[in-house]
């Protein structure tokens, strides 16, 4: 008996899509923690052969989906931890996180898989395609509130110098300019040998304007006229995110928050007196909503936790806010020696699902409705302190949004809470856009995050120090200079838009012959 139509489709897409949708899967293994970047060009490879034989644009637009698929649901799999914290709530929704944000991020790669088909097959396409996925990948920025996690540039970000080195060119071309060269390596480099020795000629000047950039800034000062840099103490805490939901033991908590900040700020106040000349000043920084109320509304804490801290300058905490619209927002707020509230930052872009909900779900899985915005980003000038642009969590993944172009800070603080994701993949890869931001905008950034990383980065995203993941204590250090504003914090996303568009014209211009 004939078999129906439907099933002789079904076998056709497996066929077809399960190549495409492995190969996927395999690229994922190039994001951090892994760093397998030899599987890139394999992975490529596959995708690209499989578009080659499309039959039609819209088949090939079909591999692309399966590639995007299976690429970031395995590079999103840690979003399953999220839900597993909640599981007698949302057990049913389980599956569906990585799976769903697979599904919503695979259009992005099916549009340049498809129209790559207009450039002839070869390199032209190679070239066409990266070009394509690298715009592509930047407007997701545009996608609810925006989701640009795991762009394939941040590949390179290795732990230590060789990822030091390798990371430099972001601060000409963006992290978007290193995804463009990182799918123009893997397309090129299986189409034969005679691609070989180019690819491999672009590592060498790679590594060595890396080399050159990260040994030729270390000896450059601070910006002119720039405040001294302060003391950071980054306290953190080690909640557990069921902890923290279930708020069954607030004052443990904050208890444990208040010895830290102690012996952190009397470790800080210890290392500002070996300073020669004036001592910088100390700021203490809690992580994201480590208090859980509304510090701003609440004086006699602010006050506790100021004594607390006696000798700090100011105090950084990640705490709940309420905007004039009186909905919840993520917030950090500022605070004087005395406990005087100085300034609060609300979180400007919202984690999709988590925060708050697009109004397609029909379901309500964001707890209490979610959050609203605040207005974007901010430099805070607070007393005695060289300016500081505050970012909350997810809001450092943005590249080329991280900080007020109007006015630029001398340093950078990011408060995070990753314990919703476990030990898993999810915070190293949030931990190398972190690093990256500090090379492309040039400026040091210091992170407190609850659980871990807490680390400091200088102006070339070298590690000064960190807390692993997992452990309890502070992390004290004197705040690294700025440098100037490189290539990409002066002009940002045009850089590697206009290389994408170059891309674009060399693979789709053909030399006449000459008669």
């Amino acid at each position: 008996m004939p078999r129906p139509a439907w099933w002789r489709r079904a076998a056709y897409a497996l066929k077809s899509l399960g190549g495409p949708l492995a190969a996927g899967a395999l690229a994922a293994l190039g994001f951090p923690p892994l760093h397998l970047l030899p599987v890139l060009p394999i992975a490529f490879f596959i995708l690209m052969r499989s578009v080659d034989r499309a039959p039609t644009m819209k088949q090939a637009a079909a591999v692309g989906f399966a590639f995007g698929l299976g690429l970031h649901t395995v590079g999103l799999y840690w979003l399953i931890n999220a839900v597993l914290i909640r599981a007698s709530d949302f057990w049913w929704f389980v599956p569906f996180p990585s799976i769903g944000c697979g599904l919503i991020l695979a259009p992005f790669a099916a549009v340049p898989a498809a129209f790559c088909r207009l450039a002839p097959a070869g390199w032209r396409r190679g070239v066409l395609f990266a070009g394509l996925w690298t715009l592509c990948d930047m407007g997701r920025l545009f996608l609810f509130s925006g989701f640009t996690w795991n762009p394939l540039g941040s590949d390179w970000a290795f732990h230590g110098l060789a990822g030091d080195i390798l990371i430099q060119p972001v601060a000409w071309i963006g992290v978007d300019g290193l995804t463009l060269l990182t799918v123009l390596l893997a397309v090129l480099l299986p189409l034969g040998r005679r691609f070989v020795l180019p690819c491999l000629a672009v590592l060498v000047v790679w590594i060595a304007a890396g080399t050159a950039r990260f040994y030729g800034v270390a000896h450059d000062g601070a910006r002119t006229g720039s405040v001294q840099q302060p003391v950071v103490v980054l306290v953190q805490g080690n909640v557990a995110e069921k902890e923290k939901i279930s708020r069954t033991d607030i004052q443990t908590v904050f208890d444990r928050y208040l010895r830290l900040t102690q012996r952190g700020v009397a470790d800080g106040l210890t290392l500002a007196a070996k300073v020669p000349g004036a001592a910088p000043p100390v700021v203490y920084v809690w992580p994201e909503t480590a208090y859980p109320g509304v510090l701003e509304e609440d004086g006699l804490t602010r006050t506790m936790i100021a004594h607390t801290a006696e000798g700090a300058t100011e105090g950084i905490i990640g705490t709940l806010g309420v905007g004039p619209d009186g909905h919840w927002r993520n917030s950090v707020v500022a605070i004087d020696g005395g406990g005087r509230f100085l300034g609060r930052y609300d979180k400007a872009r919202l984690v999709p699902f988590g925060e708050y909900q697009p109004p397609f779900l029909p379901l309500q899985i964001v707890p209490g409705g979610g959050m609203t915005p605040g207005p974007g980003s901010m430099s805070w000038h607070l007393p005695g302190l060289a300016a500081v642009g505050p970012l909350i969590c997810y809001e450092v993944i943005f590249s080329g949004h991280v900080v007020d172009r109007h006015d630029r800070p001398d340093w950078l603080v990011n408060v995070t809470n990753d314990a919703w994701y476990g030990n898993s993949a999810g915070p190293r890869q949030h931990l190398a856009a972190v690093r990256l931001r500090a090379v492309e905008e040039g400026l040091p950034i210091a992170r407190a995050a609850n659980t871990g990383v807490t680390i400091v980065y200088d102006a070339r995203g070298h590690d000064m120090g960190r807390l692993g993941w997992g452990v309890e204590g502070t992390l004290v250090r004197t705040m690294p200079p700025p440098l100037p504003a490189p290539l990409f914090a002066r002009y940002g996303q045009a850089i590697p838009a206009v290389l994408c568009l170059l891309s674009v014209v060399v693979a789709l211009t053909r030399r006449r012959r000459l008669s």
